[in-house]
């Protein structure tokens, strides 16, 4: 098991050092660009950028309405039509939107055995593809032509400038990404304890690891009860660090759009094309990143040890 983990923790580390490497330098050159049309154009901060949060456009019988959510019910019922129509009449030989939908599928179910295991994926499969198409589905609707772009604003010297958008990217909101990760970390306690019980959480948190003993096996209970103690924090801010990750560099590639499209007048219809490309690309990495990063801390506490038993595992 431990040669399992370190091979995958091998395998994410270069995966997500490789999407951090394409992401690193694309920003670098993006700030490159800023910096050089800056030199050429004054810069109108206070009227250009998207919000740190979201709009709110409405609120029927006091229930508020903001521009993300709009975003979010759309990519929702839009997968849920789809997954409608491809699975409507099932075909022993798939074609068009059923033949696309499994291989969907059956690609992340045969990527996340390798990771997981079969005992653990059948019983999680459900959220980390449903993440996993969710994140990249808002990811990606939110680059379509519109988003942030149509709205209410007013005139100015500069152009129209858009004061409250119509919509704003789904994952653009802290929100939407903290409300995701709070079911995760819902769901997670579940498998836990579902899997190795509330005994299996405790040994693998504060239980001394390797063969010691006389003075050394003493220590070694006090240097583990400390370090179990700093995993608790540390679990308690995984809520936290997965939806500021996914929420960050959203929010960054949606500014970094804007500020290309207004940057320099008379290019705002150029200057953002090769900027698409890359966030299409960091729309895809982060749907990965937070589908491995659940599905690796599902793995690490629901993992059985031989102390426990393997029907503490199984049960």
């Amino acid at each position: 098991m431990t040669a399992f983990l370190e091979s995958i923790g091998h395998r994410e580390r270069s995966a997500v050092k490789s999407g951090g490497l394409l992401q690193s330098g694309s920003r670098r050159l993006a700030a490159a660009v800023i910096l050089l049309a800056a030199a050429t154009a004054p810069i109108h901060a206070a009227e250009h950028g998207l919000p740190e949060k979201a709009v709110e456009i409405a609120r029927p019988f006091g229930f508020p309405i903001t521009n993300s959510m709009v975003v979010t019910w759309i990519v929702a019922i839009g997968l849920i039509v789809f997954a409608r129509l491809a699975t409507r009449r099932m075909s022993d030989v798939p074609g068009g939107a059923q033949n696309f939908f499994e291989w969907l599928v059956q690609s992340l179910y045969e990527f996340l055995e390798t990771i997981i295991g079969s005992h653990l994926l059948q019983r999680t499969f459900w959220f980390f593809a449903t993440i996993f198409i969710f994140i990249l589905a808002a990811n990606w609707i939110g680059l379509l032509p519109g988003v942030g772009t149509i709205g209410w604003g007013h005139q100015t010297d500069h152009g129209f400038v858009i004061e409250q958008p119509l919509f704003r990217g789904a994952n653009a909101d802290l929100n939407m990404t903290l409300a995701m990760s709070l079911v995760f970390f819902a769901c997670w306690i579940y498998w836990a304890l579902r899997e190795v019980g509330l005994s299996g959480i405790a040994h693998e948190l504060f239980a001394p690891k390797g063969e010691t003993t006389g003075a050394l096996r003493v220590l070694m209970i006090f240097v583990f009860l400390a370090a179990g103690l700093l995993e608790i924090v540390s679990i308690l801010f995984r809520p936290v660090s997965l939806s500021f990750r996914l929420y960050g560099n959203i929010f960054a590639g949606e500014n970094m759009l804007e500020a290309m499209a207004t940057m320099v007048p008379g290019l705002g219809w150029l200057l953002p094309i090769p900027f698409y490309f890359m966030e299409l690309l960091v729309g895809l990495v982060q749907a990965m990143v937070f589908m491995l990063l659940t599905a690796v801390f599902t793995l690490l506490i629901c993992q059985p040890h031989e102390e426990t038993g393997g029907a503490a595992a199984h049960g």
